[in-house]
């Protein structure tokens, strides 16, 4: 896949598109990139995502801070894995939010050679998404290019969206919101220095600093999940919470015992896949019982996690 940026050279010949932010890339996501490439083939013409680094409402609303799925490097080994030939990234900008359904659609046409805009189901864009479906038809026969609408995708009765994952994730669900994304959901960051209460109890945690501020946590409690550290893949149980056995207070911590493992790997990078929900935060009557617990924990993660 090749990645356009908006000060990239254009595109020199014709293809077809999609339009939208595409976090997650989810099993909907790819529903519809496969009609688009199945579409290119039939017309000979690649096939191209159009996105954005940054989430829109972050641009028109300094004070938003999303909740995201993927970051904007995953977000893009993500869409190559589809098969897709271009990735166009546009960066949104205020004087960008001003266009109109049509202006856009002529920058499309004139700039990146768009030939083919498929719109997926529920999609709008514009200025203040005024416009729809029969609107952009009519646009796009002005400057030559067809506009098609995307067939609908469900899964199990429901329509597929980035916000309905997050949904699922933040209700601790996350066999539920794997299914959906069609890979284990993950974090990535840093091991940073902890209070090592953990230790003491004979659960050493690898504190995570994950690496970015808008990458949406699932809900508190343990869970079940896989850790690529230093090259190689452990079993790991990992905690999201605020220790409230340890009175830690307001203070979140993101924390994994990896299983079968051992060593000083402060400041190394980390990527923990989860797997499925252990069991929910809750506080226990004293270290002894959180220990107790913590073993019982252990042994269903071993026992979950299966090569």
């Amino acid at each position: 896949m090749i990645v356009i940026r908006q000060d990239d050279d254009v595109i020199k010949q014709g293809i077809v598109a999609t339009i939208g932010f595409f976090d997650g890339v989810h099993v909907g996501h790819r529903f519809l990139i496969k009609e688009l490439r199945e579409w290119g083939r039939k017309l000979d013409l690649p096939s191209a995502v159009i996105t954005f680094p940054e989430h829109p409402r972050q641009v028109l609303h300094a004070d938003y801070r999303p909740k995201l799925l993927d970051t904007f490097e995953e977000k893009i080994e993500r869409l190559d894995a589809t098969g897709v030939d271009y990735c166009i990234a546009l960066d949104f900008t205020y004087e960008l939010s001003l266009y109109s359904a049509a202006d856009f659609i002529r920058l499309l046409a004139r700039k990146y050679q768009v030939k083919g805009l498929l719109i997926g189901y529920d999609h709008r864009f514009g200025h203040d998404r005024s416009e729809g479906f029969e609107q952009y038809v009519v646009y796009g026969r002005e400057v030559g290019m067809e506009v098609k609408k995307a067939s609908p995708f469900e899964e199990g009765g429901i329509r597929v969206s980035s916000s309905e994952i997050r949904c699922l994730l933040q209700e601790g669900k996350v066999e539920q919101a794997n299914a959906l994304l069609t890979y284990p959901y993950q974090l990535r960051g840093r091991i940073v220095s902890g209070y090592k209460v953990g230790r003491t109890m004979g659960f050493p945690t690898a504190n995570i600093e994950v690496d970015s501020p808008y990458k949406l946590l699932p809900k508190v409690g343990v869970y079940a999940v896989w850790v690529e550290l230093l090259g190689k893949r452990y079993k790991g149980m990992l905690y999201i919470g605020k220790r409230p056995t340890l009175q830690n207070g307001d203070n979140l911590t993101i924390e994994v015992n990896i299983l079968d493992f051992s060593g000083d790997v402060y400041n190394d990078e980390i990527l923990v896949s989860f797997v499925c929900s252990v069991r929910e935060d809750k506080r226990f009557e004293s270290i002894d019982a959180l220990r107790r617990q913590l073993e019982r924990d252990r042994q269903t993660v071993d026992r979950l996690l299966i090569e």
